[in-house]
C-alpha cells in the first residue's frame, strides 16, 4: 500500500530523463501515494525540480509561478530545429572575431522586461495538442509573444564559438529562445548545448538530491533517511508573513470563514498557523481586516507528522 507522504523534495535532475519520468522514480522510492513536480525541464537539462508530495501539491502551483534561475552553454554559429542539441541542424554561420564586449552588448538589450516567442518545441496547447507534436509532424503556427523579465543575464565565458552565461527569469521564460534570440542578435545563429536550473524561487541555497543519492539513503536509512530529506509545506510560500491565530481563529477559520488576526501591514496574502506552530495553510487579507481561507490543508497535524525537515 502507497504510504501518504507530505513534503516537499528538491530533485537534482539528471540529464536524458524527462521530468515526468524524474518524478515517478522518486515516488516509487517514497511508496507514496500522491505527488507532482512543479512544471517540466526539457530532458538535457540538469538542476532543480522541486517535487511535491501530498498535501505539498496544493502549493505547487506557487513553485511553478516564481523565479527561476539557470546555467547555460550555448555554441554559437549554429541553429537547430529544437533550439537545443536534441534537435536537427539547419544552418550554420561563421563565429570570427567575435568579442565579450560584443556579446555582452547584445546581452543587456535583452536584460528587463522583453516580449518572447514561445518555441514550436514547447508543451503549449493549440487545439488542444502540444505545439511539440505539431512541430514533429513539420507544422508550424503563428504564436502569441509573451511577456517575461529577464532579472539578470551574465557572461561568464566565451571560449572559441561557445558561450556560457547565467540568467535569473521570471516565469514562462524559455532559455532556448533566449538563447536563440541571442544568436540572431550576434548574427551568427545558437542553440543550447547544455543547460542546468540552479534555483528555484524561493529555494535559492537549499540542498538537493541525486536520484543515486535518493538510492543509497533508502538502502541504509530506509524510508525515515527520505523522510528526512522533504521540506515542510510551507516552505513553498515562505516569502508570504507568517501568522499565528488562535485555537479559536483556527476553527472557524477551517470552517471557511474570516477570521481577525494580527499580520504585517500591507501583505495580500499570509501563511497560516495554529497557536502550537502548525502550518494550517494561506489566507488572503480582507480590506476590513479580516482574513479568509484561500488554500488549506486538509489536516495539518497529520501533514506535518508525516514531513520531515530539510536535511
Amino acid at each position: 500500500m502507497r504510504r501518504q507522504i507530505h513534503g516537499i523534495l528538491l530533485l537534482d535532475k539528471p540529464a536524458g530523463l524527462t521530468s515526468n519520468g524524474s518524478l515517478q522514480r522518486v515516488k516509487r522510492l517514497f511508496n507514496a501515494k500522491k505527488a507532482g513536480h512543479t512544471g517540466s525541464l526539457d530532458p538535457i537539462a540538469t538542476g532543480m525540480l522541486p517535487l511535491c508530495f501530498g498535501e505539498a501539491t496544493k502549493f505547487s502551483q506557487f513553485l511553478l509561478e516564481s523565479d527561476k534561475s539557470y546555467c547555460v552553454v550555448a555554441k554559437l554559429g549554429v541553429r537547430t530545429t529544437t533550439g537545443d542539441i536534441e534537435g536537427e541542424v539547419i544552418d550554420t554561420q561563421p563565429v570570427a572575431g567575435l568579442s565579450v564586449a560584443r556579446v555582452e552588448e547584445v546581452m543587456k538589450k535583452f536584460q528587463g522586461e522583453i516580449d518572447q516567442v514561445p518555441p514550436m518545441f514547447s508543451a503549449i496547447k493549440f487545439q488542444g495538442k502540444p505545439l511539440y507534436e505539431l512541430a514533429r509532424r513539420g507544422i508550424e503556427i503563428e504564436r502569441k509573444s509573451r511577456r517575461i523579465t529577464i532579472y539578470k543575464l551574465q557572461l561568464d565565458n566565451l571560449e572559441n564559438e561557445y558561450l556560457t552565461f547565467n540568467v535569473h527569469c521570471s516565469k514562462g521564460t524559455y532559455v532556448r529562445t533566449l538563447v536563440e534570440d541571442i544568436g540572431s542578435e550576434l548574427g551568427c545563429g545558437a542553440h543550447v548545448t547544455e543547460l542546468r536550473r540552479t534555483a528555484v524561487s524561493p529555494y535559492a541555497d537549499a540542498m538537493m538530491y541525486t536520484l543515486p543519492e535518493l538510492e543509497s539513503i533508502v538502502e541504509s536509512k530506509g524510508i525515515e533517511g527520505l523522510l528526512d530529506c522533504l521540506l515542510s509545506v510551507d516552505t513553498a510560500v515562505q516569502s508570504y508573513p507568517a501568522v499565528r491565530l488562535s485555537t479559536s481563529a483556527a476553527f472557524y477559520l477551517r470552517m471557511g470563514q474570516p477570521v481577525r488576526a494580527s499580520f504585517p501591514l500591507h501583505s495580500s496574502m499570509v501563511r497560516l498557523f495554529s497557536d502550537d506552530g502548525r502550518f494550517l495553510g494561506i489566507g488572503e487579507v480582507m480590506s476590513d481586516g479580516r482574513v479568509k481561507p484561500q488554500r488549506l490543508l486538509a489536516a495539518p497535524d497529520v501533514a506535518m507528522a508525516s514531513t520531515g525537515t530539510s536535511c
